[in-house]
């Protein structure tokens, strides 16, 4: 009924994270330019921490947005207030914190475990030694 809150509140939570993230690499990048090659030496074949942080948030805000849509198109969510029409019933909003708690958590854990191995994944992939290119036989 509303398990899709739980998603976007998170999603709200990594937004902001990857917002700070880039404001810190920003101010990272006007350090000294040793001291930014330094910072590039180690992440040289890395993301950055905000792209990951971003990907995530697209992945949360792209489940919540689809689940609302789902719960509008079931009539769960109405444009009148309260919005919820669980929260109309007190048996209904008991049941509606229920799913948020067991359905919504763990929709919202799932999607980041997998976003967590993807990018372990991308990291492996791009920290591979570029393969050496092949000589024509003459």
């Amino acid at each position: 009924m509303a398990c899709f809150l739980v998603t976007a509140a998170e999603a709200i939570v990594v937004t902001a994270a990857a917002k700070i993230a880039k404001n810190k690499e920003r101010s990272a990048e006007s350090l000294k330019l040793e001291k930014k090659a330094e910072a590039e030496a180690r992440h040289e074949n890395r993301l950055p921490w905000s792209k990951k942080l971003m990907i995530l948030a697209s992945l949360l805000w792209g489940g919540a947005f689809l689940l609302c849509y789902e719960h509008i198109w079931h009539g769960e969510v109405v444009p009148f207030f309260p919005f919820l029409t669980a929260m109309n019933d007190p048996g209904d909003t008991a049941e509606m914190l229920h799913e948020m708690g067991t359905v919504g958590v763990t929709m919202a854990v799932i999607v980041t475990v997998v976003w967590a191995v993807m990018m372990f994944a991308a990291d492996r992939i791009m920290a591979r030694p570029d393969p050496e290119p092949v000589q024509a036989a003459a």
